[in-house]
């Protein structure tokens, strides 16, 4: 069975699987593993059976709805989709939010031909940690059990490393689709502030948030954002501005591009793992030896935006959730409902530093841009924690690489970059100027061209699933 969208495209297409085939398959691994995985909390046996035959009819008759008909695919559960109740993994979320409506993206998606699995498991509305007490599944990282798989978009990074999925949705407010990413070993696309429209989406932060393609490939990724990507007037956030065809710059080339690397804070952080470090400094040479041309690099404030972001996120999801903190703070769960709850500390002259922070901050990496193509920098601090390591003490406290392209609205693609050497995914980060999703994923998928640490998989997703095929390599 393909691993990637890509190779499952060109096996439907010449006739060596079929929709049904590749999704029965997925559903019998989602069946024998999501309870010891946690990946999805709702799963659409019905509809992702009726999606993929649909798919298979339509390619025999001819009508190629492009490379997602056929695939399926996991949505996070804070995303609104017709044929399943959207939970937030909360108890607090409204049972009918978005009940029997596709937010666009989803829409979007499903009029692409993708089989839509189920929604997957995240952080209690895309924040905090789980709480176990609430009586949602846990993700856990397919790498190591004990080990976090990273957050908000967790369930969707653990479908995609584990063969329960072939891509999905996440979101990203902070670095919640790149999180997961680094964590379980594949490829996740943070994109500009409005390029995807996110009505239908539970919000967190409202000038922060994305909604972002996870999935093994930066290929992969690039075929995802070609549906996602567009306006849509029922979002005031989303940006008029054309797309282009992402899938028509993945030439394989990054000769003569100019590869910014930031040594200072990205490259010399207290909490900076050696072998991070490592891996991201062997992803610049070997973009060297494919003929980029490497700048080292400055950015001015990296360390404070870090901060200002994450300031202006509690903010903001403290404005969403204030009365329901006041009038249901128990039905939270408890790392939730301390974390929305540091809001209530901040006041108006700490929302207003924060973003006059930001429009500087803006200026600093719009200069910075000015003079090379894309930057390089790890994808995230450390390999995965174990999951009784981590509190929100820890990520308050840690070094962060995400967080500061949330606060500029700038695109951000996450790759593997290696392994620890307790076998753990590693990864690095391309962050370039606005709407520039085209030449990240030009760049990702030359150097997933060169190497294949994307097309690694842990041990358990290897193993065949009793009864049915195995999706793997």
């Amino acid at each position: 069975m393909p691993l990637t969208i890509q190779d499952a495209a060109t096996a439907l297409r010449d006739g060596s699987l079929t929709a049904v085939t590749l999704t029965e398959a997925v559903l019998a691994r989602v069946d024998e593993r999501n309870d010891e995985l946690g990946a999805y909390v709702t799963v659409c046996h019905d509809s992702a059976r009726a999606a993929a035959a649909q798919a298979d009819a339509d390619l025999a008759a001819g009508i190629d709805r492009g490379p997602l008909q056929g695939i399926p695919l996991g949505i996070k559960d804070i995303i609104a989709t017709a044929d399943a109740p959207t939970t937030a993994n909360s108890r607090v979320l409204a049972d009918d939010w978005g009940a029997g409506v596709d937010a666009p993206v989803t829409a979007r998606l499903r009029g692409a031909g993708a089989v839509l699995v189920g929604k997957t498991t995240t952080m209690e509305f895309a924040f905090g940690l789980p709480d176990p007490d609430k009586g949602f599944l846990v993700p856990r990282n397919p790498w190591d059990l004990e080990r976090t798989p990273g957050g908000s978009s967790s369930g969707t990074g653990v479908a995609v490393a584990a063969g329960l999925a072939l891509g999905g949705l996440g979101t990203d407010t902070g670095g919640s689709v790149r999180f997961p990413a680094s964590m379980n070993g594949h490829t996740g696309l943070k994109v500009t502030f409005g390029r995807v429209p996110k009505s239908g989406v539970v919000p967190l932060g409202f000038t922060l948030d994305s909604v972002g393609p996870m999935a093994r490939s930066a290929w992969d990724c690039a075929a995802m954002l070609q549906v996602m990507a567009g306006h849509d007037p029922s979002d005031r956030f989303a940006a008029d501005v054309e797309v282009p065809d992402y899938l028509a710059a993945l030439d394989g080339s990054v000769e003569g591009l100019r590869i910014g690397v930031p040594m200072p804070y990205f490259f010399d952080a207290d909490g900076l793992d050696d072998e991070v470090r490592a891996g991201a400094l062997d992803a610049v040479d070997a973009l060297r030896a494919a003929g980029a041309t490497i700048v080292e690099t400055e950015v001015p404030g990296a360390r404070e935006a870090k901060e200002a972001n994450a300031l202006v996120l509690v903010g903001e999801a403290f404005a969403y959730h204030r009365q329901n903190l006041v009038t249901r703070w128990e039905d939270y769960g408890r790392h939730t409902r301390m974390a929305l709850g540091r809001g209530a500390l901040l006041g108006a002259a700490d929302h207003v530093q924060a973003n006059r922070f930001r429009t500087w901050f803006r200026r600093q990496v719009a200069a910075v841009l000015a003079d090379v193509d894309v930057l390089l920098v790890p994808g995230w601090p450390t390999p995965a924690l174990r999951a009784d390591d981590m509190s929100p003490e820890r990520m308050v406290s840690s070094p962060s690489f995400t967080g500061q392209w949330n606060l500029t609205g700038l695109p951000g693609l996450t790759l593997p970059s290696g392994f620890s050497s307790e076998g753990l995914p590693l990864s690095i980060q391309l962050v370039g100027p606005a709407f520039s999703e085209d030449l990240l994923c030009r760049v990702g998928d030359a150097y997933q061209r060169a190497t294949d640490w994307h097309l690694r998989v842990p041990p358990s997703a290897a193993r065949p699933v009793a009864g049915s095929v195995a999706v793997g390599r």
